[in-house]
C-alpha cells in the first residue's frame, strides 16, 4: 500500500505544471531615464526629469501578465535646468520634496494590448496621495547579453497625469487669459532592466 501510495505522488508531481519562479530585474539607473513633459504659457512644452531612483521587476517569464514592478523616485532629484526654477519645484508649491521626499509606483495588474505591448495599472504615490496610473509600455525586449556576463532587457512607457489630482495645484493666472503651468503632464520611461543573478 505505502508503494502504491508513492508511486500514485510521483505520477501527480510529474503531471503538474512546473511553475517556475519570476526572475527578479533591476532598473540600471545609469541607462534608465524618468522625464516629464508639461505646457508651459499655454504656448509651449517645457521637459524635465528625476536623476535619482530605483526600481524591480519580477518577470513571469510564462506569463507576463504575471509579473510584478516596484520603483521608488526622489523628488529632489527633479531637474529642467533652470535652477530657480528647479528650487521652485522642490518647495511646497510644487513637490514638498522636505515634506515628501519620495514617490512610488507599484504595479496592481499587466495585461497585454498587443504585440510586445503592455498596460501597467498601478498605484503612484506622490505628495502624499495615492492615484492610479496605467503605463503604456513597449517591451520588454529579448533578453541579450551584456559585455560583463550579465542579462538585459529594455522597455520604453508613458502615462498621462493630472498634477492637481496630487495636490500639486500651484498656479498663476495670466493677464491675456489662461494659466502659467498646465495640469496635464505626459510622463515617459527608458528602463534598461539588469537580471539579478541568484
Amino acid at each position: 500500500m505505502k508503494r502504491l501510495m508513492l508511486a500514485l505522488a510521483a505520477v501527480t508531481a510529474l503531471l503538474l505544471p512546473v511553475v517556475a519562479p519570476a526572475a527578479v530585474w533591476n532598473i540600471d539607473p545609469d541607462h534608465s531615464s524618468v522625464a516629464f513633459k508639461v505646457r508651459h504659457l499655454m504656448v509651449s512644452n517645457v521637459k524635465g526629469s528625476f536623476s535619482k531612483f530605483a526600481g524591480t521587476v519580477e518577470l513571469d517569464e510564462q506569463d507576463l501578465t504575471r509579473s510584478k514592478v516596484a520603483v521608488t523616485i526622489d523628488t529632489a532629484s527633479i531637474g529642467t535646468n533652470v535652477q530657480k526654477r528647479d528650487d521652485h519645484l522642490r518647495s511646497a508649491d510644487f513637490f514638498d520634496v522636505a515634506v515628501y521626499p519620495v514617490m512610488t509606483f507599484v504595479s496592481k495588474k499587466m495585461a497585454e494590448t498587443g504585440a510586445g505591448r503592455l498596460a501597467i495599472t498601478g498605484d503612484l504615490t506622490l505628495h502624499g496621495v495615492t492615484r492610479e496610473v496605467v503605463l503604456d509600455v513597449e517591451g520588454p525586449s529579448p533578453a541579450g547579453k551584456d559585455p560583463w556576463g550579465g542579462l538585459r532587457r529594455g522597455a520604453t512607457a508613458s502615462a498621462k497625469l493630472n498634477r492637481k489630482d496630487f495636490g500639486l495645484g500651484w498656479n498663476q493666472i495670466l493677464e491675456a487669459g489662461g494659466v502659467a503651468v498646465g495640469e496635464e503632464v505626459d510622463i515617459s520611461l527608458e528602463v534598461e532592466l539588469v537580471k539579478v543573478q541568484p
